[in-house]
């Protein structure tokens, strides 16, 4: 009934759904309407396949007997955690291979976990999940991720209360700046630890955009680089457990009238740049002439 009617109200409008959550792990034994079940008995009709993803519960939906699925701070750089986002991402692809093939899949809400987020939503800690997020599910081919939320509770990318930006917020800006909407075979990563994403750098014919991530937290590990270019390094001097990012040492503050200040990398040549422990880095290689980015 819907659709036949948005369709003559207003066409052009982008139709998305289901809007499903968790069924691939968090919530698979969760009784209720099942998405399987909704496609199959509405048939195709979306225009974008939508679905939500969190690792798992905040604090404050914890009951007794109810499994949570969530981490500690302590283990939230580990493979298992960073690697949930795409268990989901592949069940909802799954899905919409079979009932909306070929349709593009966004993801239209997701944070550190659900109900909020943990206290430490708002540290330095999840922004390695984040960039991780994005970074593998770039891979997969989603087209969209919709973060929860702008400014609300602990997961926010601004404090609601100081309209500050967390840690998240500026790995959104690099992000936004520099990681073009083309995706590159990054190749194996160097040593166990070090995630690497390649991706068309943006606004720059030929270039290429880095992202590597080093969760190892005690130890620093090198990057060999083919062409020169400018690093752009997060870093936290108070921990990760800080509300606080430093960019290649600097800390991150809004400029004047809350202006976002320009985020211009150190320069670096060819050859092996060190990723600190327990650091984001953006590598900008403008000069790579990479045939895949013109």
């Amino acid at each position: 009934m819907f659709l036949p009617f948005i369709r003559k109200a207003a066409p052009g409008l982008l139709v998305l759904g289901p809007g499903s959550v968790g069924e691939g792990g968090l919530l698979a034994n969760f009784p209720g309407l099942k998405s399987e079940g909704l496609l199959a008995a509405t048939g195709p009709g979306v225009d974008v396949f939508s679905y939500h993803s969190y690792n798992g519960l905040s604090k404050r939906c914890a009951a007794p007997g109810v499994s949570t699925g969530q981490t500690t701070p302590e283990a939230a750089l580990s493979e298992d955690w960073l690697s949930r986002t795409e268990r989901d991402a592949s069940f909802y692809a799954a899905l919409r291979d079979r009932f909306e093939p070929g349709r593009p899949l966004w993801l239209t809400e997701t944070g550190e976990t659900a109900c909020g987020g943990n206290p430490w939503a708002s540290t330095f800690t999840d922004t390695f999940r984040y960039v991780e997020q994005l970074g593998r599910l770039a891979k997969l081919g989603v087209r969209v991720v919709m973060h929860n939320t702008l400014a609300a509770s602990d997961y926010a990318l601004i404090d609601e209360e100081t309209i500050e930006p967390r840690p998240n917020y500026w790995a959104a800006v690099l992000w936004r700046r520099l990681m073009g909407t083309t995706v590159l075979d990054a190749g194996a990563p160097p040593v166990p630890g070090v995630h690497v994403f390649a991706h068309c750098l943006a606004g720059t014919r030929g270039g290429v955009a880095l992202l590597a991530v080093n969760t190892d937290r005690r130890a620093s590990h090198e990057l060999t680089l083919p062409v020169k270019g400018e690093r752009l390094t997060l870093t936290s001097s108070r921990g990760l457990l800080s509300s606080s990012v430093e960019l290649n040492g600097a800390r991150l503050v809004f400029g004047k009238g809350g202006v976002v200040p320009a985020t211009k990398g150190v320069p670096v040549k060819a050859g092996a740049v060190t990723l600190p422990a327990a650091s984001i880095t953006f590598l900008a290689l403008a000069e790579a002439a990479n045939a895949n980015c013109r």
